[in-house]
């Protein structure tokens, strides 16, 4: 009996418990309901006026994903004064990018545009557009971002992209324009050649059309501002770091809110570089690499790095000095110069080394003697791996230095400055520590463009590499410059530590 009794009395626990759950169950799908019904409220459905996009497979990184700019001291403001002097020191270093051409005007309607910044100094321009798409098919070179060890003995040319007719087309307005995107005048005007050989942004304009509404196929869209780069000299620091620049001066031009995504339109093998692309912008893809014709929402087309002033400086007489952005804050000259500095600032920032305490470490143990030098490594395919040396005893100067440091009253450190074998965040934080740089001419001494203004400069120069790099950099970044040039290749160990003595008493050692 006693176990009926409980049993019944289950029973009804059961029939009193259904309702609950009902309840609960109806009032869970309600709010449910409400919260898709708010979510909803915020996503109005498409614009009828803005033409259709086909359905993608595949898209790059949300929004989201886009870096910000970093805060930088040196940062001035990039504007298109038309007032300021041709051939200025300002104009020169990017912002005198101030002759807007619209080759296809924006319309309220919707659809595609396309408008050039040209630069009388500089001689180039940067275009961007609305509602671009590069088809690879239409694009010849190698698929690029391989493993170096895959690609050994490839041809430079098979690396440089060759277009066909449509390689890019910007899509038009409703009974607008079709044809060529540029008139045949335009290319020699605001595209020239300027003794480049290989004018790959010249040739992509030159292939480019203009397609109706409705016929921009794609299989998929970049949603974000994206830099379209072409790259040379891809393993040098040197050249990398105008790449780097070109592509930050057009990043500011074009008024970018964020940091762009970078597709290199060439077919460079992978390469330790790269990582500081992929640190300084927020994506970096290969052309090839895309599955079919990708379409951009906003692409921006970046001058070639031979178009910048760091290598158009090396040729070209213009007055132009580094100064403090706060000086110019207060007293604008567009014949004094912070551009290099900020850029600098944006490299050590896009690696978390914009800290004051990596500055003020400087002072605390002692002076750092940064020794940059050259050693062997890998760097393209058509290299040996052996690098020529520009400093025939390079071992022998630095083992003296090192010896002679230690024997110094004023905790002198020397550092080993073997760059080939260290990460770039390595490499920045030891020109950042150094009180003086000193090297043979050699692309890691480019590294200057990050160093701090009170950072001294000591370059050891063969007569067989009498090039003016380095002392332009220091000049531009106002950075104490000293030069010992010699009769060959072989320095003379008491001459450089004479003169890094010297240098170092100017230090209070």
């Amino acid at each position: 009996m006693m176990a009926g009794r409980t049993t019944h009395s289950h029973g009804q626990s059961l029939r009193r418990l259904i309702p609950c759950v009902l309840v609960i169950v109806f009032v869970v799908h309600a709010v449910s309901f409400s919260l898709y019904l708010l979510l909803q409220s915020h996503h109005p459905p498409p614009n009828p006026a803005e033409p259709a996009e086909p359905q993608t497979h595949e898209r790059v990184r949300p929004t989201s994903s886009q870096k910000p700019w970093p805060r930088l001291p040196s940062l001035l403001p990039w504007t298109a004064d038309p007032s300021l002097p041709p051939r200025s020191c300002e104009a020169y270093f990017g912002n005198g990018f101030t002759r807007r051409v619209d080759v296809l005007p924006e319309e309220t309607g919707g659809g595609g545009w396309f408008r050039c910044h040209h630069s009388e100094t500089l001689g180039s321009s940067i275009c961007e557009g609305g509602r671009v798409r590069l088809d690879p098919a239409l694009i010849a070179m190698s698929r690029g971002g391989e493993p170096i060890g895959q690609v050994m003995g490839r041809a430079e040319q098979e690396e440089l992209p060759r277009y066909e007719s449509g390689a890019m087309e910007v899509e038009g307005v409703a009974a607008g324009r079709t044809g060529p995107l540029v008139e045949p005048g335009f290319l020699d005007a605001y595209v020239p050649s300027d003794g480049i050989g290989m004018h790959t942004m010249r040739a992509l304009l030159d292939s480019a059309r203009v397609v109706p509404p409705g016929e921009l196929h794609c299989s998929q869209w970049v949603e974000e501002p994206t830099l379209l780069v072409t790259r040379f000299e891809y393993a040098n620091l040197f050249h990398t770091i105008t790449d780097w620049y070109s592509a930050y001066v057009s990043s500011r031009v074009t008024n970018l809110p964020d940091r762009p995504n970078v597709v290199f339109v060439d077919g460079h093998c992978k390469a330790p570089l790269e990582q500081t692309w992929e640190a300084l912008f927020s994506n970096v893809a290969y052309v090839k690499n895309f599955s079919g014709p990708v379409c951009f929402r906003h692409a921006v087309l970046s001058p070639l790095g031979y178009e910048t002033v760091l290598f158009k400086g090396l040729s070209e007489s213009f007055s132009c000095e580094g100064a403090s952005a706060q000086s110019l804050r207060e007293k604008p000259d567009p014949q004094k110069t912070a551009r290099l500095s900020e850029f600098g600032e944006m490299i050590i920032a896009s690696f978390d080394l914009l800290d004051d305490r990596i500055y003020s470490s400087k002072t605390l143990n002692g002076p750092n003697v940064l020794f940059v030098r050259r050693e062997d490594y890998l760097a393209h395919p058509r290299h040996s791996g052996k690098v020529e040396s520009r400093l025939s005893n390079e071992l022998e100067v630095f083992n003296a230095v090192e010896s002679w440091a230690k024997g110094q009253k004023c905790n002198i450190t020397v550092v080993n400055g073997l760059f080939a074998h260290m990460s770039m965040k390595e490499q920045l934080r030891a020109i950042l520590e150094a009180s003086v740089v000193i090297g043979a001419h050699g692309a890691g001494m480019t590294h200057l463009v990050s160093a701090t203004r009170d950072t001294k400069v000591l370059e050891i120069i063969s007569s067989l590499y009498r090039c003016p790099h380095f002392a332009l950099i220091s000049h531009w970044k106002a950075l104490e410059y000293h030069a010992i040039n010699l009769p060959g290749s072989y320095a003379a160990s008491a001459d450089v530590i004479r003169e890094l003595r010297s240098i170092l008493k100017g230090l209070g050692c």
